[in-house]
């Protein structure tokens, strides 16, 4: 293998729509993170952004009866090409992700089906 893991970016959580507040709220007042403008695009999707040490938090509103189609870890590496390479190497399948807020990525799941970030600023 011929790239590194060099840091966790953030952890994307997903709740209820009617948990919204109270869940933020949690978040706010009894953990005490700092929460950080999310960009404008998402701003609309409701949820929030916190600082957590070196990596973020993210809250996102998702109907709790389907898949956790958005709760995922989001890594960061040295080579995305390389991990790229790598996955498919693997036969993992790639799904691309665009650049968002300075961050190239692509998502993988685990065998489990857990959604996988891999990204690149």
């Amino acid at each position: 293998m011929t790239f590194r893991i060099t840091a966790l970016d953030h952890v994307n959580i997903a709740v209820p729509r009617a948990k919204e507040a109270e869940v933020l709220r949690f978040y706010r007042e009894v953990l005490g993170l700092l929460e950080i403008p999310k960009p404008p695009e998402l701003r609309a999707r409701g949820g929030a952004w916190f600082e957590a040490g070196n990596a973020q938090l993210h809250v996102s509103l998702e109907d709790v009866e389907g898949p956790a189609s958005r709760r995922h870890v989001c890594l960061l590496v040295d080579d995305l090409d390389e991990a790229r390479q790598t996955m498919l190497r693997h036969k993992t399948s790639i799904e691309e992700g665009g650049t968002a807020e300075g961050l190239t990525r692509f998502f993988v799941r685990d065998p489990a089906g857990n959604r996988i970030e891999i990204g690149y600023r």
